[in-house]
């Protein structure tokens, strides 16, 4: 398979691989494409958005106190009103920052690859702000998990999130009791919660097509219970913990294998074998080429990640550069439509700037139907352009567009923003149109609007 000119691989490598292009960004690909996307895979992991930002447990105490004031002000009779708008302020801040600091990472980052692949996985291992208590963990659960291990082991990544405060909160993991176990016995609790156990299975690791069965799932459940989140008076407040008085005892049969009665070592060893599934490497190598790639990936593209996962153990930096140096990966024509996100991350990266204020960003995000950090499930937002890209959404993107434009065109010369943001992805007729503009300003909206930038 025959690759596109260094001059198209140049825009594909910062407009598909990552968030958009920034003035000068094509330019600086084109004389190694592929290389400028190498380099950005590292043993470090992904860029850390807002370095010294609060911990998940550090969060989730302040979340605690504040839930407790406000039951206390509505049991006095007379509300502490200003005590609890006070402290609800305060934790709600912290977790607009988090997502603020986000989004400037992404519209300013020179490594828009390595951006790119933590949010892939950050959506993989979905966890929602759509509960209080998780809402403000969000950030801190992505900085834990997700870009630490962004270039590690699929293993270690998948059993930091499914140990993690934010994720055993989302899915109601931490208030899972084995049945049979002491604190199940003794108060006559059936308290058993599968939903941790379902979605590691179904959207995690084997996909939903692996032919697993329910059974399969509740023994799952069974051999997390005891995974939970240290109470605010304990001195692992707010961190993971194991309690061995809510585990389920006995050994588990799932997928055909047992494993002993071994406390959390009986979980852990699920984990790690679910790792290196076959399925797994079958379901991560689809979801990775339909997301990088086309809403309808190339089967040789899903082969060769899938073999990569599997000869490499599950090694992300491995599976990355398979990504980029696979030819499925460059074909010229883009199929993907942008995210709202996306969209508003890359607009910004048009200008060189970034949003200064969590309203620039979130206010539109809403309106487009992509809340900030509150994915509507488990399974985080869909990229398929089938979600984004209809009649509505398109009408609501031009309008901000033309809000956008409006703002910062009087900075820009369209035409060579154009050039500059597309490459030699800019089509002669996205072009004139551009040039034929009668203001800056629509000049800018035509840009934005382009199939060539709505799409990746």
């Amino acid at each position: 398979m025959s690759l596109p000119s260094k001059d198209m691989m140049a825009a594909l490598a910062v407009t598909r691989f990552g968030l958009g292009a920034r003035p000068g960004d094509i330019a600086a690909a084109t004389r190694d494409p592929r290389g400028s996307l190498l380099g950005q895979i590292t043993p470090k992991g992904a860029d850390q958005p807002q370095p010294g930002a609060d911990t998940s447990a550090q969060r989730f105490i302040a979340m605690r106190a504040y839930q407790e004031l406000r039951r206390e002000a509505k049991d006095d009779g007379e509300p502490k009103t200003v005590a609890v708008q006070q402290a609800n302020k305060a934790i709600r801040e912290k977790a607009a920052a988090d997502f603020l600091s986000r989004a400037q990472l992404g519209a300013s980052t020179a490594s828009g690859f390595r951006e790119r692949w933590a949010l892939f996985w950050a959506n993989h291992f979905t966890v929602s702000g759509t509960k209080e208590l998780t809402a403000v963990m969000v950030g801190p659960f992505e900085q834990e998990v997700i870009r630490p291990y962004a270039f590690g082991r699929f293993e270690d990544m998948l059993v930091a999130s499914s140990s993690h405060p934010a994720m055993l909160t989302y899915l109601d993991q931490a208030q899972s009791v084995g049945p049979g176990s002491m604190a199940g016995s003794r108060n006559g609790r059936r308290g058993l919660n599968e939903n941790l156990a379902r979605e590691i299975l179904e959207l995690h690791t084997l996909g939903v097509e692996a032919g697993y069965s329910q059974a399969d799932v509740t023994e799952f459940a069974r051999a997390l219970t005891g995974f939970t989140v240290g109470r605010e008076d304990e001195d692992r407040a707010g961190q993971f913990v194991f309690r061995e008085n809510i585990h389920e005892p006995g050994a588990r049969t799932l997928l055909g294998k047992t494993y002993k009665d071994d406390e959390i070592g009986q979980g852990l060893a699920v984990l790690k074998d679910l790792a290196a599934h076959p399925a797994t490497a079958r379901h991560v190598a689809f979801k990775i080429a339909r997301h990088f790639v086309a809403d309808d990936p190339p089967p040789a593209l899903v082969a060769r990640l899938e073999q990569s996962f599997l000869k490499s153990g599950g090694r992300l930096d491995r599976l990355a550069r398979t990504l980029v140096e696979a030819p499925e990966a460059w074909e010229p024509a883009a199929t993907k439509f942008k995210t709202p996100y996306e969209f508003l991350i890359s607009s910004w990266r048009v200008i060189g700037a970034q949003p200064s204020a969590y309203e620039r960003i979130t206010v539109p995000l809403i309106g487009l139907g992509q809340r900030g950090f509150s994915p509507p499930s488990p399974k985080g937002w869909s990229d398929m352009a089938g979600e984004w890209c209809s009649p509505d959404g398109l009408i609501k993107r031009l309008q901000w567009s033309q809000a956008f434009a409006a703002v910062v065109a009087d900075r820009l010369d369209p035409n060579a923003a154009a050039v500059a943001a597309l490459g030699a992805r800019l089509t002669p007729p996205t072009a004139q149109a551009v040039a034929r503009a009668e203001t800056r300003s629509e000049a800018v909206a035509l840009l934005l609007m382009s199939p060539e930038f709505q799409r990746r």
